[in-house]
């Protein structure tokens, strides 16, 4: 089964177009060579790609007929990526909510006055002392 078609199947991209791109950007190797599209996998084959800066490393185990529901994906696939990449992904979630939640926009102009003001700020001196 060809690779683009493989990933797609096993639920890591949406689309088959999507696949396709990420082969276009040397996104995806397949034993440690950069695939095209069309490459062929087997089983027993190591599929390495990059997705939502992470770095995916699964297993080929067997080849789906078509795209297989979310809860046999594991039948085809085995995940060998390490624990602390996805660790490392809820960090990344975490700190793009630290400041400003989702869905809140863009900041206000007393947002900036505040940054603005404590950019300004001059220190005591009595700290010397």
């Amino acid at each position: 089964m060809r690779v683009d078609k493989y990933l797609w199947c096993v639920r890591y991209y949406k689309t088959r177009n999507m696949v396709t791109e990420a082969c276009k950007k040397n996104h995806i190797t397949v034993n440690g060579q950069v695939a095209k599209p069309s490459k062929e996998v087997f089983a027993t084959d190591k599929v390495t790609f990059r997705k939502d800066q992470i770095i995916h490393t699964i297993t080929v185990l067997d080849v789906p007929p078509s795209r297989v529901a979310a809860k046999l994906v594991d039948i085809y696939r085995k995940d060998d990526t390490p624990p602390e990449t996805y660790a490392h992904l809820e960090l990344l979630k975490l700190s793009k909510e630290h400041y400003r939640k989702t869905g809140e926009g863009r900041p206000t102009k007393k947002d900036r006055r505040d940054l603005d003001e404590y950019g300004n700020e001059i220190p005591d001196e009595d700290w010397d002392s």
